[in-house]
């Protein structure tokens, strides 16, 4: 039997007949330098931390050129330190898929801590500790689109921000709010440097890391809870830095698949656990092998040495070009598309998607729109990158990534993944944005599937949406089947530019999507038949 802590370790020659690697290094002695000199903290504590990040810091620790881990922080799901960083040590095994079926077994080390970032639990002290250390460089985020976010749709605080705001650095709830107080402590403390790094799927997403942050430490000067002195420091990019990044890799929900698997081989305690908040987790990341990360150069008080793990480091220009490539048109939004469409037609894997040629045209002539608008970034080649996705990575039958699983939060993710290309086109003379036929196709998928009926009229669960309430109070009365109770209802979404990052009705593109929409309402198989359509008129 195999037990996934420090002490099952020890039986090193059990984990090397299952054909597990282990860390090359002695984790407790890492664990017990990492918290007495911290150089890297993540918000986050989720499977692409664990998947990725962690695992580029163990390659650094088994080649010996760092001796510290990452030190991890959830300000969100605390269930996740409960149910799979305690009971294991923070240990996590992980599994790479090959298409062929092969699993590359790794028990990564390299989390030195897991921490609640709860003001008011027992980790907060510990955290202030960490950000008061002079030997700090960095905090990272992978907090999803909706961690930054501080208004609602209406373009309206949030009431935990509002309540942050109000209470000052001493009390923070909301990621932003809570980054900005542990930037107070370390102000405080004397103000060494460090480089604040949004890893997460957004355009931009170090400018939106560091608007949050801003916006929190703003309100707190405006109300005489911190000194402007600290507005100062926060400005200061020989001090604090927000460096942009884009990141790529695949690590879908813990697969059941995967359970068995590592339970032949002996593992013990292997269980997927569901956490109050509906994430699934498991002491395992199953992922994919390929995997991409690209970072702006900004440390000022240094870094790892992350490109001996196949990081990339460049200039912010050349890492916007990357993030805008694949978020905006080579990954994203295709997975978007299959995301919606997939629910809708009963599918449950991406891959067995990628089988259905009415899907695997669409995805295909999706990424063709969006090509024209995509700047190389020298770095990746777009068109490689495409082929790459669509030949190999979503086609993978290892991968159990579901349709639902990235439907969730869809609302959130249009405005980076179809918004950068539709205002792209919209400044090109030479290109017209009315002229766009799959995306808005995409558009109409989706406020069909808010309706939570497939195309074979059968009740479909939507996946979670901060939005999507208020989006289905406004399809009220459109009904399956009967099209003509659709009349107006789908104005108000379409044109809401925070949602597709333009009005689809100024970009010409409202009607077309209201039509496609009505379409799909015309009954049981309207919706394979609106895409076989589209595909055929328009091949």
């Amino acid at each position: 039997m195999l037990h996934l802590n420090i002490q099952g370790l020890k039986d090193r020659s059990a984990w090397e007949a299952a054909g597990i690697a282990l860390p090359r290094y002695d984790v407790e002695a890492m664990k017990a330098r990492t918290l007495q000199r911290p150089s890297w903290v993540h918000f986050g504590a989720g499977n692409i931390f664990r998947g990725f990040l962690a695992a580029a810091q163990q390659t650094l620790l088994n080649a010996g050129v760092t001796d510290t881990g990452i030190l991890a922080a959830e300000s969100f799901d605390f269930q996740i330190i409960d149910k799979v960083y305690e009971p294991y040590d923070e240990l996590s095994l992980l599994v790479r898929m090959h298409a062929d079926g092969f699993y590359d077994k790794e028990v990564v080390a390299s989390v030195a801590g897991g921490y609640k970032a709860d003001c008011a639990g027992p980790d907060w002290a510990r955290l202030v500790q960490v950000f008061q250390n002079p030997s700090l460089q960095l905090a990272s985020f992978t907090i999803t689109e909706k961690g930054y976010a501080l208004t609602d749709l209406a373009g309206e605080t949030l009431p935990v921000a509002r309540q942050d705001f109000a209470a000052g650095p001493d009390a923070p709830r909301h990621t932003m709010s809570i980054a900005a107080a542990l930037l107070y402590r370390r102000f405080q403390a004397g103000g060494h440097p460090i480089a604040m790094v949004s890893m997460d799927n957004c355009a931009q997403n170090g400018k939106k890391l560091r608007e949050g942050v801003f916006a929190a430490a703003e309100a707190w000067e405006r109300a005489g809870l911190v000194p402007a002195a600290f507005l100062a420091w926060l400005s200061d990019q020989k001090k604090v830095t927000f460096p942009w990044s884009m990141i790529d890799k695949i690590t879908p929900h813990p697969s059941e698949q995967v359970k068995k698997a590592l339970e032949d081989l002996g593992l013990q305690d292997m269980t997927i656990s569901r956490t109050n908040t509906g994430t699934l987790i498991a002491p395992f990341v199953n992922a994919e092998t390929t995997e991409y990360l690209v970072l702006e150069d900004a440390f000022p008080n240094g870094r790892p040495p992350l490109e001996r793990a196949g990081v990339y480091f460049t200039d912010r220009a050349t890492v916007e070009k990357a993030e805008k490539m694949k978020v905006g048109t080579c990954l994203n939004p295709l997975h978007t598309a299959l995301a919606v469409y997939g629910c809708l037609l009963g599918y449950t894997t991406i891959a067995a998607e990628m089988a259905d040629p009415d899907l695997r045209a669409l995805v295909e002539h999706i990424a063709a729109e969006g090509l024209p608008v995509v700047e190389d970034p020298g770095l990746l080649s777009p068109r490689k990158f495409i082929d790459e996705v669509l030949r190999q990575r979503f086609p993978n039958p290892a991968i159990p990534d579901t349709p639902q699983r990235i439907a969730a939060d869809t609302s959130q993710k249009l405005p980076v993944r179809y918004g950068g290309t539709l205002q792209r086109y919209t400044q090109r003379t030479d290109l017209a944005v009315s002229a766009l036929e799959y995306i808005p196709l995409v558009f109409a998928g989706w406020c069909r599937y808010l309706l939570g009926v497939d195309d074979a009229l059968r009740e479909m669960p939507v996946s979670p949406d901060p939005m999507a309430p208020a989006l289905q109070a406004l399809l009220a009365g459109v009904k399956v089947g009967t099209p003509e109770t659709c009349t107006d209802q789908l104005r108000p979404i379409l044109s809401n530019a925070a949602i597709f990052g333009v009005d689809l009705y100024q970009a010409g593109l409202g009607e077309k999507t209201e039509a496609a929409f009505r379409a799909m309402l015309a009954g049981p198989g309207a919706v394979r038949t609106t895409l076989r359509r589209y595909l055929s008129e328009r091949a």
